[in-house]
């Protein structure tokens, strides 16, 4: 029997039976596309955000590798500009290799300059016992102590096995102390072979090395170049001279001042950047008719770094 409007009874049962029966289906379809969908945005973002975040590491290495290329292209005219003013004929214009600072402005940098003649230094392999000992007193070591590490300093550049009067220390003294190599029996070849001495500490070399050299032929450092230490060390009333270095230049006279050392100069740049990235070179440079033929300078040691902000 049909029912109203045409449709058999049981076709309608039929059919709305197939609808609830796929209405489950249906959704549990739409919800795990709904969770594909979600799933695919989290990695989506995942990915923008490593990218976002590898591109940022980039940018910000790229802009430091960019700082430190300017700051240390400021230190090295720091250098540049250094040898031109302490060849300087005008007093007034003349930088003085002395050990005392100079601030120099290199475009965006602040670059600050400190310059020493070699000859103001005491050299390792000439220098006798009381000047060496005189070096140590100054820095604060015990006399007996500033003895035996002048005594040993002469042993070790000195071609005997000898050891000095006053301690000193030859091989038999660094095999007791357990150091294998012995006393070398040959000059210095650096400041820094001074580190091993027997009885030297990294202290007490920190504070010797701006004071040494060697390079250079004087017994005894040129006190007009030398620093208030080495001054100490030499015996001479350092306030008194460095007064007198000091007192304001004659500027109606020309006063040539570097003529009278050996061009040979100990030069620390340091630049620096508004941000505070700093670039700091350490050389030791020589001029004159000593250099290297068409160069302005050759380099006897060169160190440089960059001090991060």
């Amino acid at each position: 029997m049909a029912a109203a409007g045409g449709r058999p009874a049981a076709g309608r049962q039929r059919l709305r039976g197939r609808r609830r029966g796929d209405l489950p289906v249906n959704r549990r379809v739409r919800g795990a596309a709904m969770l594909l969908v979600m799933w695919l945005i989290v990695l989506l973002t995942a990915l923008i955000g490593a990218f976002a975040l590898t591109a940022r590491i980039e940018s910000l290495q790229g802009r430091n590798a960019s700082e430190g290329a300017i700051a240390a292209q400021a230190a090295r005219a720091g250098l540049e500009y250094s040898l031109v003013r302490v060849n300087e004929n005008d007093p007034r214009r003349q930088w003085r290799p002395d050990g005392r600072d100079y601030v120099w402005r290199f475009d965006r940098a602040v670059v600050r300059i400190k310059i020493v003649d070699e000859s103001g230094k005491i050299n390792l392999n000439i220098a006798d016992a009381p000047l060496l000992a005189g070096l140590w007193r100054a820095l604060g070591v015990e006399q007996d102590q500033a003895a035996r590490l002048a005594s040993a300093i002469i042993d070790w550049r000195d071609g005997d096995s000898l050891s000095q009067a006053q301690g000193g220390a030859e091989d038999a003294q660094y095999a007791e102390a357990e150091l294998p190599y012995g006393a070398k029996d040959a000059p210095f070849e650096t400041v820094a072979e001074l580190q091993q001495v027997l009885g030297m500490t990294p202290e007490l070399y920190a504070k010797a090395e701006p004071y040494l050299t060697v390079y250079g032929t004087l017994q005894t450092p040129d006190a007009t170049f030398a620093e208030g230490v080495v001054l100490q060390a030499m015996g001479l009333n350092a306030e008194t001279v460095l007064q007198q270095r000091n007192a304001p230049v004659d500027t109606g006279v020309t006063q040539p001042f570097v003529g009278f050392g050996s061009g040979t100069y100990s030069i620390d740049s340091r630049a620096r950047l508004p941000n505070g990235r700093e670039s700091v070179l350490r050389a030791v440079v020589r001029t004159g008719a000593n250099r290297i033929p068409g160069s302005a300078y050759t380099a006897l040691r060169w160190e440089e770094g960059g001090i991060p902000r």
